[in-house]
């Protein structure tokens, strides 16, 4: 059974401000998820592999490869700027 000082510590680890109003409001509701997780507790596992994720992933890596033809050079990226000095992209000043 959750209580009004379990409901309190949660909302603050979640970093939420819970009025009076709100603890015995909630309280009821998430009692009846708690006894679901009970009830799963009582599941028979044995044998089951634990599945840390729904699909069987791997990680595919590639080798880093320098690739210009898809790089702009410094003139072709400054062609539709409407704005450069010296080069670079000028950018009206932020205050």
């Amino acid at each position: 059974m959750i209580t009004s000082k379990d409901l309190e510590h949660i909302g603050w680890l979640a970093r939420l401000e819970l009025s009076e109003k709100d603890k015995e409001e909630y309280a009821p509701k998430l009692n009846p998820v708690l006894d679901y997780f009970s009830e799963l507790d009582e599941v028979d596992t044995e044998g089951v592999e634990p599945a840390y994720h729904v699909l069987q992933l791997s990680n595919v890596f590639r080798e880093d490869e320098v690739n210009t033809k898809c790089s702009l050079d410094q003139e072709e990226a400054l062609s539709n700027a409407p704005n450069k000095q010296d080069g670079f992209f000028k950018a009206p000043r932020m205050m």
